[in-house]
């Protein structure tokens, strides 16, 4: 049995079709089909049920491609954690993150990082919409920023970071000049979200439900920041961001107010493999992390 053949039947699967699995995969129909027959062949099981409209698992077949998935996923990151020990070697460190990350916290590490480490080329990569967890598993990056809630399963996490939510207004809206408002004040206007978060990442952000109960009026969807700041600045509704975006994205037609009322975001810095890099990195932003920690004023009671 080989990693290819896994790969085979885990697009056969996905498409539910061998034509267009074989579309996906770069490879002749005949050949998908030959390859699959021989896997059920050397298993001693049939793994999908052949139809008019292409094919469906069998209940063996199900068990097995969940197996194939989780071992294509285990073989990737192998790959992964090789890579990024090469990648020491030559001195480069992705760091991930998204929007504003975890503010100046972000900046500062890799500005630190950079001058401890002069002959490492720090990359940053930025993601949109909880991309960065999924960026550690697939080995785009070494180490990032996550804006919880995230999935971070089997990756190697610590929270680092925690600031105020605010919300994104037109600044012709009533409540462009408030000092803060309070989620129920805005409750009733359209917020922006996007189809490509998972939802629980979308809920949260939305504070869906809210306190009464009752869901967001969903507004339009967006890809990225500066597809979701055009349309709050054109007009066509407000979003909910964290509180460094206020500094790092002002634009006209735009204005950002405090959220008073709602839990805060909370940012963690997350790995997948180890290595000196990382972990020389990972020391960094613990120390800042504590610095502002003990040099913050302390909170009213």
């Amino acid at each position: 049995m080989e990693l290819r053949q896994l790969r085979y039947l885990v697009a056969i699967a996905d498409e539910g079709n061998l034509g267009r699995a074989a579309e996906t995969l770069y490879v002749s129909q005949p050949a998908l089909s030959y390859a699959l027959k021989n896997l059920e062949s050397e298993l001693g099981l049939r793994l999908f049920d052949r139809h008019a409209g292409g094919v469906t698992p069998t209940p063996p077949g199900r068990d097995v491609i969940a197996e194939a998935r989780r071992t294509i996923r285990q073989a990737d990151r192998l790959t992964a954690v090789a890579d990024r020990h090469r990648r020491g070697q030559t001195g480069v460190l992705r760091v991930g993150f998204e929007a504003s990350g975890a503010g100046e916290l972000t900046t500062r590490a890799r500005a630190e990082f950079a001058r401890a480490h002069p002959g490492v080329r720090v990359e940053p990569k930025r993601y949109d919409w909880g991309g960065e967890a999924a960026a550690l598993r697939t080995g785009e990056v070494d180490v990032a920023f996550v804006w919880l809630p995230a999935d971070l399963t089997d990756l190697h996490s610590e929270l680092i970071h925690t600031e105020p939510r605010v919300v994104g207004l037109p600044s012709a809206h009533p409540l462009a000049t408030a000092e803060g408002v309070s989620i129920m004040d805005v409750k009733d206007e359209p917020l922006m979200w996007t189809e490509r978060a998972p939802r629980e990442w979308v809920d949260w952000w939305a504070v869906n439900p809210r306190p009464d109960g009752s869901e967001p009026h969903w507004g339009p969807t967006n890809d990225n920041v500066e597809e979701m700041l055009e349309q709050v600045a054109e007009g066509a509704a407000i979003c909910f961001a964290p509180s460094s975006m206020a500094l790092y994205y002002t634009r006209p037609g735009l204005v950002w107010v405090p959220l008073t009322d709602v839990e805060p975001l909370r940012v963690a810095l997350a790995w997948d493999a180890g290595g000196p890099l990382v972990e020389a990195f990972a020391a960094i932003v613990r120390d800042l992390a504590v610095r502002r920690s003990a040099a913050a004023p302390p909170r009213p009671r």
